[in-house]
């Protein structure tokens, strides 16, 4: 069992006021709240009177005052049921669930903390896309003033996630204003919406783990096929002759690099420095995504374009490649751990320009596969897939290409190639529908390769 009762704290606060405290008892223990009342005088409130009369009628706000502290004593009533149905009603626990339930009930600027947070830790591209979430939510969430209304957690239910799932379906690509959001784009939303109710369960004490929609509620996007290149056009582009030293000459460098340095990301390859190059032919960086280090032998193809690249008096922490400043600030932090400890200003400025400066690889390798005669949409991460197609189609095993890779199991490098990795398909459709040949015509064509001399040594033992 338990008990409730008001007591009045006899210390006054720093406006000379008491507050009005609500006692919890279970157990023989007792905790005490805070409430949201203060009286001025002590003689205006009576511990012992009956509910709805602790504020005496000599103080004006005492009708008022006497329902909010009705409300205040049921929502503890209430607190303790649903605590004891799960053994968990100890007066310390009523107290820590209604003080979890004072937080700051409202989503919206729980999700805008939070992104702030992300982006102070110089997470940009993560920042980027809890950015992209607070906005579409918000959109969804005007009125038709334009208003945005806030949202609180108990508002989020799977009701309120299938209202916004269809609301996101009828916003247009920001790329391309004729498609909508593609589903793989309302996906990352959710999974960002996801991750936040998870936070705020876990961390935060916000929301109640059992209230969680997305135990229930599900979205998922569709698989879609990256193109990947084949050997021979890997060969277009390795044998077309391009203008020395034009963008297009530049970009096709690129682009071949990372091919033959199993799939270097762009972010990685771009921040490049000569110092990582050692003086045996080796390629040896720690990777931006995930910290892992990467030590690949420079094939004579990677080196031939190094050279292209080489200058006289080139200085270790000097770019590689033609395409970030060594005079920009950022350009200061050559590790991984001074990248990661930059100030957050210096870490949007090097994330803006690597997105640029893909941006424009990008574009230009549009024009490179029209011009080499490939019906593909290159990108500089396309070198990546099409690495592990030809080290497929050259028979390496999953195993070894999944170190190449730097992948962290098998099963994503299984799912990265999913949709080439057919040999043993083929194979067996192949066996199943093979042509049946005529015994006669099959016999004939065995003699043909055979010798003469064995034919007729053949026929003697037919005969014997």
């Amino acid at each position: 069992m338990a008990s409730f009762r008001f007591e009045l704290n006899n210390k006054p606060t720093k406006n000379k006021t008491y507050s009005v405290l609500l006692c919890v008892t279970t157990g023989g223990k007792r905790k005490r709240l805070k409430t949201s009342i203060e009286i001025k005088r002590k003689s205006d409130f009576k511990c012992d009177a009956k509910a709805g009369k602790w504020i005496q009628s000599s103080e004006p706000n005492s009708k008022k005052w006497n329902e909010e502290l009705e409300k205040e004593l049921e929502k503890a009533k209430v607190t303790f049921r649903e605590l004891r149905e799960s053994g968990q009603a100890t007066s310390a626990k009523v107290i820590s669930e209604i003080k979890s339930g004072e937080r700051s009930s409202s989503f919206l600027d729980y999700a805008k903390q939070r992104t702030l947070e992300v982006y102070n830790s110089g997470g940009i591209r993560n920042w980027k896309k809890y950015n992209g979430f607070c906005n579409k939510l918000e959109t969804f969430l005007k009125d038709n003033h334009g208003n945005v209304r806030d949202l609180t957690f108990a508002e989020i239910t799977p009701a309120f996630l299938s209202k916004f799932e269809a609301h996101l379906q009828t916003l247009h690509n920001e790329r391309d204003s004729q498609k909508k959001l593609h589903p793989n784009t309302i996906q990352v939303i959710f999974n960002i919406f996801r991750t936040l109710v998870k936070r705020a369960i876990e961390v935060e004490g916000l929301m109640k783990l059992e209230k969680n929609p997305f135990l229930t509620y599900k979205y998922k996007g569709v698989r879609t096929t990256k193109q990947k290149l084949d050997e021979s056009e890997i060969s277009k582009i390795e044998d077309y002759a391009f203008d020395e030293n034009s963008l297009i000459w530049h970009c096709r460098n690129y682009f071949l690099f990372s091919f033959y340095c199993a799939g270097i990301r762009v972010g990685d390859f771009l921040q490049l420095r000569w110092g990582n190059i050692t003086s045996e032919g080796r390629l040896c960086y720690e990777m931006g995504k995930n910290h892992k280090d990467r030590d690949l032998i420079l094939v004579d193809r990677a080196k031939e374009i190094l050279a292209y690249y080489h200058k006289p008096g080139a200085k270790a922490e000097d770019y590689i490649f033609p395409l970030l400043s060594n005079d920009e600030s950022y350009s200061k932090a050559v590790t991984q751990a001074e990248k990661d400890t930059l100030p957050t200003e210096l870490k949007v400025i090097l994330f803006n320009q690597i997105s640029a400066k893909n941006a424009l690889i990008n574009k230009t390798l549009k024009k490179l596969a029209l011009q080499v005669g490939i019906d593909k949409k290159i990108s500089f991460h396309i070198s990546r897939h099409s690495f592990a197609k030809v080290a497929k189609q050259r028979n390496i095993d999953n195993s070894q290409i999944k170190d190449l890779l730097a992948h962290s199991s098998l099963k994503i490098t299984e799912g990265y190639m999913g949709s080439f990795d057919t040999n043993e398909t083929d194979r067996a459709l192949e066996a199943i529908f093979k042509k049946k040949e005529n015994p006669k015509t099959e016999l004939i064509s065995l003699l043909d390769k055979m010798k003469p001399e064995d034919i007729q040594n053949l026929i003697s033992q037919l005969k014997g």
